[in-house]
């Protein structure tokens, strides 16, 4: 890669937009990849620079261009629970199918994490697939339960994702459903919105 190009994703990641603006005008190439296979825009969204996220997707990057690890800026921003990424990224048209290294969708990750706001965000303005399984046989509304804590947010997120969809009867790779997994685990508030959903299917 030369240095222009090298320094333009240097340069985005660090919010400088002056800079990027400017490096754009003199041939730098948009849609350059680093060593890590990150673009500019994908530098920007890893540091959280909103603005600059913004400003390249005017320009017009590719948002779905995976790196070395399969992340995109649509797939981290959504992990990560960077909602304003997450909404750019959605205006912008970014591919929802698309998956990470684990073979999940970004809804899986946000689901596991919490991030109660991304997961509406995803689900009431994408076509993501609520039921998509990962290469652990695990969809969204089985890692929010095995992962989560059981508290609040996760409570909240296992609703939507009923809400939307999700079949709370499809199991993990031993046939163990999210039902079984809240009552093992003793998130009984959890098991209560579960059993209702199991025998409303």
């Amino acid at each position: 890669m030369n240095r222009m190009n090298q320094q333009f994703i240097v340069s985005a990641g660090q919010g400088d937009l002056e800079t990027v603006l400017s490096m754009l005008e003199k041939g730098a190439e948009l849609n350059a990849v680093d060593e890590y296979g990150r673009t500019a825009v994908m530098t920007a969204t890893y540091n959280n620079q909103v603005k600059m996220v913004e400003a390249l997707i005017q320009k017009g990057a590719d948002l779905n261009i995976r790196d070395h690890n399969l992340n995109n800026v649509f797939l981290y921003a959504g992990a990560e629970g960077l909602l304003d990424i997450v909404k750019l990224a959605i205006e912008a048209g970014a591919d929802p199918a698309l998956t990470n290294r684990y073979g999940g969708t970004a809804l899986i990750p946000a689901s596991e994490r919490g991030h109660v706001e991304t997961v509406e965000e995803l689900l009431n303005h994408t076509e993501i697939d609520v039921n998509h399984i990962n290469n652990l046989h695990w969809t969204a509304l089985l890692e929010a339960v095995i992962l989560g804590d059981g508290g609040e947010k996760h409570q909240h997120i296992v609703k939507l994702l009923l809400q939307h969809g999700a079949d709370p009867k499809i199991g993990d790779k031993n046939g163990i459903t999210p039902l079984m997994h809240a009552k093992k685990m003793g998130f009984k508030d959890m098991a209560v919105l579960l059993e209702q959903a199991e025998r409303e299917r």
